[in-house]
Order: C-alpha cells, then sequence, then structure tokens
C-alpha cells in the first residue's frame, strides 16, 4: 500500500461509497490520512459487565460470541445482535442498520467495545457499540501501537470525522487503521525540515499522523494540529516565494515620469489627500518608476477600510500610466484595466474615473457581463455611450481605449490589449499570478518576442493583521491605509456572540 494508490485499489467500495469519497475530495490512500478527525469523542470508563449502569458510557474488553444478521420484527430493519462476555459476566449488543458486523467480526474475537448502556440493571443491553477488534494475547497501548498482557491504560478518544452519504465516521476509522497497519504514514517524505521542526517543537510527520488520528491524550491531537496547521502556511510560504522569484523575471513597461505625473493629478483636485494616500502612492510610483531600481513588474496590496480613499490612489497611479508612451513610440498610450468584483462597483468605479480623466484627450471603457460602454461619446458632448462589444473588444485590441474598467470579463479570451500596463483588481483575492499572466498574454505581439508583464495592483477593505496578510499574499509587497480622510466616520469591526 503507498500514498499514491487509489482507495478503491486496497479497499471494497460501493458506487455510492465512490462518489461520496469523490465528494468529500478523497482520492488516494494519501488523501485518506490528511482527512483529519472534526471533533473526539470520549468513549467512557473502562470497566467490566458486572458493574453496568444504565445510561453510563463505558469501554470494555473482552469477546464478541453469538453474532446474527437479522431484521427486527416490527420496523424490518436491518442490524445485527450478539453478547459480549468477559470474565464477569455478559451483555447483549445491537447494532441497528449495520448487519456487516456479523461478517467484520469472527465468533470469539477479542474486542475493545465502547458505548451507552441502555435498559434496566437487571435487563441491559449496548445499542451501536463501537468495536475494535484486538488480536488474541495482546492488548493496545494506543489504537495502533501494541504490548503483551491484559492489564491495560487506553485513550477513551475516538476519533469522529467528517461524513457523506454512502460513508460513516466509523468506516473512515477502520480504514485508516488498515492504512496505519500498512505503515504508509512511515513511507512519507517531512515536507518541513528537520531544524524548523525542532525550532518549533513540531512532530515530525509519521508521529503526527497518528496522534491525530488515534490521540492517546488531548495534547497529542493538539501538537498534530499545530504541526499540520503549520505545515499548510509553510507550503503557501514556498509558493508565494517562488511567485515572487517568477515575477521577478518578467519584463514590464517603464513608467519613468510617474511621480511628476502623479503629482499634476492630485495638484488638480480640490481635495488634499491624507497622509497615508500619499504614502501608499509613493511606493506605487516607485515600483513602477526603472530609475528606482526596480525594473521587474510591480506586484502590490493596498489594504485600507471602506471611505479610505483607495480609489483615489489607485486614480493618481492610474493617471501617470495612461499619460505615458509605449516604449519606442511617439503616439499612443500605455493601457490600465481596472476589475471590480460586481457590475454595480464596475459601472461606479467607470462613473469615477470619467470624473477624474474628463480633461484628458483619452478614451475610456466599460466592460461587463451585460454591458459595454465608451467615453467619450461621439455624438453627446461629456456623456458616455453604449457600444456594440465588438467594436469595443476591436478599439481596446488596437490601443485606442486607454482606461479599461469592468468585472471578470476583462480576462476572458476574446478581450485583447495591445499595451497593457497596469492591473488593479478590486477585492479579488483569488486573482494571482496565474491570472496576471492571462492579462500579459493579452498583446499582440510579433512571434519570439515576450510581452511584459503589466504591474498589478490589488485592494482590499478587508482588516487583515500585517502578519497574516505577510503569509498568505508573500509574493505582494503591501501598503495600508491607516487612517481617513476629514469628515469620513471609522468603520467599527466586532465579534458579537450569540
Amino acid at each position: 500500500m503507498q500514498r499514491e494508490d487509489p482507495i478503491a485499489k486496497h479497499f471494497r467500495i460501493t458506487s455510492v461509497q465512490l462518489s461520496a469519497l469523490r465528494k468529500l475530495g478523497l482520492a488516494t490512500i494519501g488523501d485518506l490520512l490528511y482527512h483529519f478527525p472534526q471533533r473526539y469523542e470520549h468513549l467512557g470508563q473502562e470497566t467490566e459487565t458486572e458493574r453496568l449502569s444504565p445510561g453510563a458510557k463505558v469501554t470494555l474488553y473482552g469477546s464478541l460470541r453469538n453474532l446474527k444478521a437479522k431484521k427486527l420484527w416490527k420496523s424490518k430493519r436491518p442490524a445485527t445482535e450478539g453478547w459480549f462476555e468477559d470474565a464477569t459476566g455478559s451483555v447483549k449488543c445491537i447494532w441497528f442498520n449495520q448487519p456487516y458486523i456479523s461478517n467484520y467480526v469472527k465468533d470469539g474475537s477479542y474486542v475493545k467495545l465502547s458505548g451507552t448502556v441502555g435498559g434496566t440493571e437487571k435487563s441491559s443491553y449496548i445499542a451501536n457499540p463501537k468495536v475494535e477488534i484486538i488480536p488474541a494475547g495482546s492488548m493496545p497501548v494506543g489504537l495502533f501501537e501494541k504490548t503483551e498482557g491484559i492489564k491495560i491504560q487506553t485513550s477513551d478518544l475516538f476519533p469522529v470525522y467528517s461524513e457523506s452519504h454512502g460513508i460513516t465516521s466509523r468506516w473512515f476509522y477502520h480504514a485508516l487503521k488498515r492504512v496505519f497497519e500498512n505503515g504508509v504514514h512511515k513511507k512519507i517524505i517531512d515536507p518541513i525540515p528537520p531544524e524548523i521542526r525542532k525550532r518549533y517543537s513540531l512532530p515530525e510527520i509519521g508521529s503526527a499522523f497518528v496522534w491525530i488520528h488515534a490521540p492517546e491524550e488531548k495534547s497529542h491531537a493538539e501538537a498534530a494540529r499545530k504541526r499540520f496547521s503549520f505545515e499548510e502556511i509553510f507550503a503557501i510560504q514556498i509558493a508565494r516565494a517562488k511567485e515572487r522569484a517568477l515575477n521577478d523575471k518578467e519584463p514590464s513597461f517603464p513608467i519613468p515620469e510617474a511621480e511628476a505625473l502623479a503629482e499634476k493629478f492630485l495638484s488638480s483636485l480640490q481635495i488634499s489627500p491624507t497622509f497615508a494616500q500619499r504614502r501608499a502612492i509613493s511606493d506605487i510610483l516607485k515600483d513602477l518608476d526603472p530609475s528606482e531600481g526596480k525594473p521587474h513588474p510591480m506586484a502590490r496590496l493596498l489594504e485600507g477600510d471602506v471611505g479610505s480613499g483607495k480609489t483615489l490612489v489607485a486614480a493618481a497611479s492610474a493617471y501617470a500610466v495612461v499619460n505615458s508612451r509605449p516604449p519606442g513610440r511617439k503616439s499612443g498610450t500605455l493601457q490600465v484595466a481596472y476589475m471590480a468584483p460586481t457590475e454595480i462597483l464596475a459601472t461606479q468605479h467607470f462613473l469615477s474615473f470619467i470624473e477624474y480623466f474628463r480633461e484628458l484627450p483619452i478614451n475610456i471603457a466599460l466592460i461587463t457581463g451585460s454591458a459595454c460602454k465608451k467615453f467619450p461619446s461621439k455624438s453627446v458632448r461629456g456623456k458616455a455611450t453604449d457600444i456594440s462589444r465588438a467594436q469595443l473588444l476591436k478599439w481596446v485590441a488596437n490601443g485606442e481605449i486607454a482606461m479599461v474598467v469592468g468585472t471578470h470579463a476583462l480576462i476572458q479570451k476574446k478581450v485583447r490589449f495591445q499595451h497593457l500596463a497596469f492591473a488593479i483588481v478590486d477585492e479579488q483575492h483569488r486573482f494571482g499570478t496565474a491570472q496576471r499572466r492571462a492579462f500579459a498574454k493579452k498583446g499582440d505581439l510579433p512571434a519570439g518576442r515576450q510581452a511584459p508583464t503589466p504591474h498589478f495592483l490589488s485592494m482590499t477593505a478587508t482588516p487583515i493583521p500585517r502578519t497574516l496578510a505577510l503569509t498568505i499574499y508573500g509574493d505582494l509587497d503591501i501598503s495600508v491605509l491607516d487612517e481617513l480622510p476629514p469628515g469620513r466616520a471609522r468603520v467599527a469591526t466586532r465579534i458579537i456572540k450569540k
């Protein structure tokens, strides 16, 4: 049994169970190991059959005998009935809707039995107890470790897994037991280097799998969960570091007069930017200007509360780009794409950029799933006009549209740019390196020539702690708008307990 093996190779599963496993995203033996318990149930106090009392949660050690699959007389429900015996007596057991128990457990098998006692003092029984088969002459210290002898101390924690129709938590318990018995967890190479595990007191991966699926005590499960959480964050950071290294090798469009152009735009406004806005604009302009020693594309996250002025920061940066010429050209402008999460917001930003850039001799367009507009209109002075999608896409492709605002429609295959130099994405956390490269490939260039990658600015109002932001968005530099323009009330974020 290997980590990469399909689950169906080693387990008899029906088509319903296979569908349930796929729904849970489980296909291989390795996937099973990473299907962690949702919680743990206490199995109850270890005792003997002569000491059973109704309502008590107990764990017993002994043998199961006379198991028979049958249908209940009144309800006709399938069930398995049998007797559990130890040195002090016996108790009846019944498993509802589990006729397979009689095939799973051989008559006389030694077992660990856990459940709640029902009935009365004189006529007690245990319904749907959890069963673990124990080889004769052996008793477990944990679920997967064995020691000789009868006097034992074991964990009372039983893992409970997320289920889907056709696959139960108990199925996962028994399937994982087989996986551990085959030693698959011992063959997996630990992705966390030993020195890092030692620094943060993390268990190695094989032990962590045992601790999370079969903890002898609560602290083991907590240590294992901490380790796998660290592993997930560690993998994210490695991926982000690779993305940043790749981005730093990409060519980009230089914006040599970015600072002077942005200052011209800000001086034309009747409002004064806050210190935080000027700081963020300065960060962006330094990334755009090749004289600052950054020839690679900008990749930056702009974080700020609703009303903190992120759109103004984006407008000042976009102004510098649309007033710049493509390399080696004496005419035309570089292009900017602004992507919003909804059509309503895209339309609002389209109108905002019209106001910001009204005096510039450039065309501004709106592209959404339901509308295409262009400013300025040739027929109505100072207004935007509806236009056919085919015509608008043609103008975007030949560079006649300098500023394009839209939704996800902007990254569709039919939308092509000639000189897309700056991509601004608002509240799109899943817009990453692949989408940025998709933008870069939209330009029509001669064969063999690499398209420059557009500078990228992602904007969010989600209050992300800086440490977490550096982890999740490790491939992006970060600018924070930590103050509001005068007259705007600060947004209050609260956690309310029910």
